[in-house]
């Protein structure tokens, strides 16, 4: 059994390797043309709120599974905590998305994806060090699936739900935004625990994660101003053109 100092490092370092993945899969595709500062400032605050979100989450509701599942007799978790928790969450997320700076440039979707990255970061390294805490050895084949899945899975589904919550305050669904937040967060919650304890959970997760992946692309785009949008499309034009000259060179030698 590793010391808890070690535990919270691997945590740690899992949980920041999900998050850089998450960055790296959409945010640097359109580095430099959307409002990068604003979007580390999010992120910096996502780090803050995502703390206080893990723990309580943890306490109030993983705990208590993991308790109901192998106790006769225990408590069965607080739906109510969950609900509060999750409108809490979401209501945050909307009244730091509504900041000036980021309504003056239109960055709901981008800012809410750094935003929803640092939650899902911190959730995920609570649930990863709590996890490893209770188990005997970290070396076995399911337990670093687990960790894995937790650690990659759990930053990108909170920064879908919240780049999706900034897409709709962006078009004018504002308290809409928060319901549908909330619904899915709800989901997400429900189906964390139980996908640590059943790994097939994690294939319905990552099923609704490829449903919605796509979309994910439409959403930053309405982040990026309209000349931004311009130049980004010529620049692509000219890589692309790179390509196939490059590749008829190729094929002519």
């Amino acid at each position: 059994m590793l010391s808890e100092n070690m535990l919270f490092q691997v945590a740690t370092f899992v949980s920041l390797i999900g998050m850089t993945l998450g960055w790296r899969g959409v945010m640097t595709k359109y580095s430099g043309f959307y409002d990068l500062p604003t979007a580390w400032t999010q992120m910096f605050w996502g780090i803050i709120i995502g703390m206080v979100y893990a723990t309580t989450y943890y306490s109030s509701l993983v705990a208590p599974y993991f308790k109901l599942i192998t106790t006769d007799g225990a408590q069965v978790p607080n739906p109510g905590s969950l609900l509060i928790l999750t409108v809490l969450l979401s209501v945050t997320v909307h009244l730091l998305l509504r900041r000036e700076r980021v309504r003056k440039g239109g960055s709901h979707p981008t800012s809410g994806w750094a935003l929803g990255l640092a939650i899902g970061g911190m959730t995920s390294m609570v649930l990863i060090f709590r996890f490893l805490q209770t188990e005997d050895t970290i070396f076995s084949a399911k337990i670093l699936l687990t960790i894995a899945a937790i650690a990659i899975i759990t930053p990108r589904c909170e920064a879908m739900i919240t780049a999706h919550q900034g897409f709709m305050m962006l078009n004018g669904r504002k308290w809409g935004a928060v319901l549908r937040s909330t619904t899915w967060r709800i989901g997400l919650l429900v189906m964390i625990p139980y996908s640590i304890v059943n790994p097939f959970g994690w294939i319905f997760i990552g099923s609704m994660m490829m449903i919605v992946d796509p979309k994910i692309e439409d959403w930053v785009w309405s982040s990026i101003p309209k000349p931004a949008r311009r130049r980004l499309r010529r620049i692509w034009a000219s890589n692309e053109r790179e390509k196939r000259a490059g590749k008829s060179l190729a094929e002519e030698e």
